[in-house]
């Protein structure tokens, strides 16, 4: 990313009048994409749901879950135009904090398999893998498993 890119770079909180941009990233990236209601749901549930601005465009987001003393990332995406450029680790990063300023101890989430870009990222970060969810996620073809990571949190830098 370059240091005028990341000059313009702002993380910021969203809400309902964001949610044509966070589907137009979600339809443009998954196959099986959450629908409007799931972010509604989401919002209304009091969620953490940040974005990744650039000037004025949203290039991604992240959706986090807090239970007590940990927290569920529960989705993040980058717009496809925008995948590896560094903002994918921008954002875990971010979530990363966000979950340890709101008392979380460790972080959880779920991936594909088949998503080896996203499982780089996460392993990068120093998530294990505790578990799989057999026949978790839609595919093309039946159900995909889903490997559940947890990260310990501490201090995170980036």
């Amino acid at each position: 990313m370059s240091a005028v890119l990341a000059s313009r770079l702002r993380m910021v909180p969203l809400s309902h009048r964001d949610l044509d941009e966070i589907l137009a990233i979600e339809n443009g990236v998954y196959p099986f994409p959450w629908t409007r209601g799931n972010f509604v749901d989401s919002l209304a549930s009091g969620y953490l749901v940040w974005g990744c601005r650039v000037a004025d465009e949203l290039v991604g987001y992240f959706v986090l879950m807090m239970a007590l003393d940990e927290a569920h990332l529960l989705n993040l995406s980058i717009a496809e135009k925008r995948q590896g450029t560094g903002f994918g680790a921008r954002l875990l990063c971010h979530a990363m904090r966000a979950a340890h300023q709101a008392g979380a101890t460790s972080l959880l989430l779920e991936v594909r398999p088949s998503n080896t870009s996203a499982l780089a990222l996460y392993r990068h970060f120093g998530f294990q893998q505790i578990g799989v969810r057999r026949g978790y996620y839609p595919a093309e073809k039946g159900l995909e498993d889903a490997l559940v990571m947890r990260h310990v949190l501490g201090r995170v830098s980036v």
